[in-house]
């Protein structure tokens, strides 16, 4: 669907790579606060913004600990939207 590899959490996609940036699904209560982390931006894949969806640059998780933290941010969406 996006050109890269997606990863489903109960039947929903979560999260994914597209070339080497991590793509999230982002709650709505957090987008905007998530926005102005650094490495992160508006998923934009179709030259459109698309509300729900982060692009994490590599620089952004790098570390073990810092995938880990946007996993669990995407898990967190499906399971709001279950």
């Amino acid at each position: 669907m996006f050109g890269g590899l997606a990863f489903m959490y109960r039947g929903k996609m979560c999260c994914g790579i597209i070339k080497d940036h991590l793509m999230v699904r982002a709650p709505k209560e957090n987008y905007d606060q998530l926005l102005k982390q650094p490495f992160v931006r508006v998923m934009d894949f179709t030259g459109r913004p698309m509300k729900g969806f982060l692009f994490v640059d590599p620089g952004g998780f790098q570390t073990d600990d810092n995938l880990w933290k946007w996993l669990k941010i995407g898990k967190s969406y499906v399971d709001q939207h279950i």
